[in-house]
This record gives structure tokens, sequence and C-alpha cells, in this order.
């Protein structure tokens, strides 16, 4: 039965106060036209946050209590659809209101599991021989702002063999959505694929609900039969609007002001993967991006407690060194006659690459300067890009250039300039070692 009160009691920033009686955590309600959800519960005090926010409602607004959870329409017309964080189409397409079911449900008997056994080929030699996606299995990719970890969730996307895609994302730049959209789209993956989008410009709340809202309709088609690929991108901000809404709780914070029970807010989610004997499966793949790629900041820690490895994807590659996959050894056995031995070899003949690297140059390699043109903001290497190239030639720690640029102007002058400056120069530009290696050979 929905109950309807007529008096808000206060509003403070997008949470509103009612008194009313029976009433559950979680619980969502109309506050005016808008969704929210209740967030608190004192006595016959019930805070709930305002999805859209509490401009324009006023204390005379009615309050309808629905009497149940979020909820999701799940159907097979979710793929190639694109829903908010809400649930709510943002693609401009029909509402789906059809089979109903309420997200955020506890995770699956252990009893009903089965032992991973299957591996997911993502179509990336650094996943697939060396650190293997299993299915059931649930690993974060840790890394850092700037870096492509959109980039490659979208590569997975398009090359997983799997049935169903399903894209989580929590705070994405507007440019960042459009960019997954466009390129699964234009790959032809959209049509396995559901994605759930929070931008950083919607409600937190609704930043709170992605996960739940991917996992919910993931294990649905998991029970039908389906391999699902869940990709939540990033838990970091997931992470930042619970702390957001522990505030507005008043709640006591944890270390670094992060909610007491972020674990189970994280663990709760990620325990969601599981292999359904004679059913499907759900995988888990999470970006974690880290604060001044700090691995001891609280989220990326209780991650690491939770989740069955990592991957480390740092300068634009994912580290065979640091990345791992404790479920490997259940499938790469299987695979084909070689996969471990490949494996095995290939990691030694990387590390003695490194290590010849540095003994080479007496010293571990470092990069100082990077020029360009344009600003990177967002880069991780922000603080060393530099626009005039005479701040490289004139600093005398730089002994290596690489050139990277192409083309003979302007790579031919920066070539010869650090040559006569004494500088060591690495480049594959053909078209400048075509025209001008010779006069380059003999001022080295």
């Amino acid at each position: 039965m929905q109950k309807v009160y007529t008096k808000i009691e206060s509003i403070v920033g997008n949470v509103v106060t009612v008194r009313a009686s029976g009433v559950r955590s979680g619980d969502l309600a109309l506050v005016g036209e808008s969704y929210a959800s209740v967030i608190k519960l004192s006595g016959d005090l019930v805070s709930l946050q305002v999805f859209a926010g509490t401009q324009g409602v006023s204390t005379t607004d009615t309050v309808r209590f629905l009497g149940r959870p979020m909820m999701v329409s799940f159907s097979d017309d979710l793929l190639g659809r694109v829903f908010d964080g809400a649930g709510v189409p943002r693609d401009n397409g029909p509402a789906l209101t059809e089979n109903m079911i309420p997200i955020g449900g506890p995770s699956v008997n252990p009893a009903k599991r089965i032992v991973p056994k299957r591996m997911i080929r993502t179509g990336i030699p650094m996943i697939d021989v060396f650190n293997t996606l299993v299915e059931s299995q649930k690993l974060p990719i840790f890394s850092v702002s700037g870096e492509p970890y959109n980039q490659l969730l979208a590569r997975i996307a398009m090359q997983a063999e799997v049935d169903v895609i399903v894209l989580g994302g929590m705070g994405l730049k507007y440019d960042d959505y459009l960019f997954f959209r466009d390129t699964l789209e234009k790959s032809g993956a959209m049509g396995r694929t559901v994605m759930f989008v929070h931008t950083a410009s919607d409600p937190t709340v609704e930043c709170t609900l992605v996960p739940d809202l991917s996992l919910a309709v993931a294990e649905q088609f998991a029970l039908a039969g389906k391999r699902v690929l869940v990709l939540l991108t990033d838990m970091t901000n997931f992470a930042d609007a619970q702390k957001e809404m522990a505030i507005t709780m008043e709640q006591v914070p944890s270390n670094r002001g992060y909610p007491g029970d972020l674990y189970s807010c994280l663990a709760s989610r990620y325990e969601k993967a599981v292999d359904f004997e004679g059913a499907g499966s759900i995988t888990i793949l999470g970006v974690t991006t880290m604060p001044g790629d700090d691995v001891t900041h609280p989220v990326p820690d209780n991650t690491g407690y939770i989740t069955e490895g990592q991957y480390y994807l740092k300068n634009g590659h994912i580290e065979p060194f640091g990345s791992l996959s404790r479920l490997k050894q259940n499938v790469n056995g299987t695979t084909r006659s070689d996969h471990r031995a490949l494996m095995d070899g290939m990691i030694r003949l990387y590390s003695a690459y490194k290590e010849s690297l540095e003994k080479k140059a007496g010293q571990e390699m470092d990069i100082k300067y990077i020029l360009d043109v344009r600003d990177f903001n967002d880069s991780p290497y922000k603080d060393k890009f530099v626009k005039d190239f005479n701040v490289i030639l004139n600093d005398p720690e730089v002994t290596v250039v690489a050139e990277v640029i192409g083309g003979l102007k302007p790579s031919y002058d920066f070539v010869k300039s650090s040559l006569e400056a004494g500088k060591s120069v690495v480049t594959s530009n053909k078209e400048l070692v075509a025209a001008k290696g010779a006069e380059l050979l003999a001022i080295a």
C-alpha cells in the first residue's frame, strides 16, 4: 500500500525529511514528480535523497512512498539500449515497464556456485596469455586518471567471447559516454550490450545505483543461460558517491572520510560474480582509479582483499609485473598444450629485456619531459609536459631524446639540435631517416 504525506519537515541540499511510519531503508518514493530513495531512518523521521535534486521542491509538496525498492525491467529488449542511473532511457527509446525485478539483492548461495573452469578470450594478449580472465571471476583494473582504461574496456566489450555485455558507467564525462556508445555501435557490439550510464552532472544517488542495476540485469541473463561480462567504470567514483551519501546521513567517517562499511559496499557488488550450475555466468571487470597512484588508498586497498587478483594499467598498457589472475591456473592448462610454457617464456624474456635496458643505461630510466603543444590536465604525467623544446635541449640531465612526432618538420630540427647538444636520439621515423639519415649519422 502506498503512503502519502503532505508535509516536508526540512530540505537540506538534495535531502528532504518527513515524518512517516512503516517505511524501510532503500524504499522508493516520489517527492512531487521526482524519484527519491530512503537513506536514513531515525524514529519517525525519514530522510530521502531526491534523484533530480530539490530545486523547485517546497515543504508542501506531497511525498508518496511506493512501498518497494528500486526496480528495473528485464527482457531481451534491454539489448542495444542505454539507460541512466535511475533506469530511465538515455537513448530516447521507449521506457520498459514489463517484468520488473528488484535491484541490490543478496549474492548467490555459495553452495550453488561451481568451480570456475572456462576462459574468457578478450583478444588482448597481456590478458589472454599472461593473466587469463576466467568465467565468474571478479577482477579490478587498477589505474590512474588519464590512463586509457575506458578505451581498454571498450576494446574488451568489442572482442570478448561472451553472450552479453553489461556496461556500468559511474561519474563519466559526457565525452566518455559518447565514446562508449559510438565505439560499440560502429563495431556492431551494441546489439549484445546493455548500458547504465551515470555522468558527472547526474544526481549522486544515481551513481550508487549503477552497479546494482547492472548486476541485477546480468544475474537474470545468467540465469537464462548467458555468459555475461559486466564492465564497471569507475568504482572509485562509486565509493566517492557512497562517501557523499554517508556524510549526508551523518555517519561517523572512517579512513580518509570514507564510510566504515566501504568494504561491505564493494564486496556485496563484486560477490555477484558467479558461475551457475546448469545455467550461465557473471564475470566482473571493474576499473578502480588510484588517486595519486596510491595503492594503499582505501578504495583499491579494500578492493584487493575482495577480488581474485588485479590488472595494473600503466603507461597505456597492462603491466605484466604486478598484474595477477589467481584463477588462471584453472584454465591455462586446457586452452592449448603450450600455453603455460609460452607464458613463462615470455615473462622471462620481458624481464630480461627490461633488465638489459637498465644495465645499458647504467640506471633505471625515467621520463623527465614530454613535448606537446596541447594541455593534458587529466594526465598523471601533466607535470612533465612542456611546450618549448629548448627546455629539453638545455637540460644537462636529459641524455636520451625519443622522437615520436613523425614526418620531417619539426622532427628534423629537434633531432639535429639534440645530436649537436651531445644527446642520444631514439627514433623510428622512416621519412626522417630516408631523407636526412646520412647527415644525422655524421653529426652523431
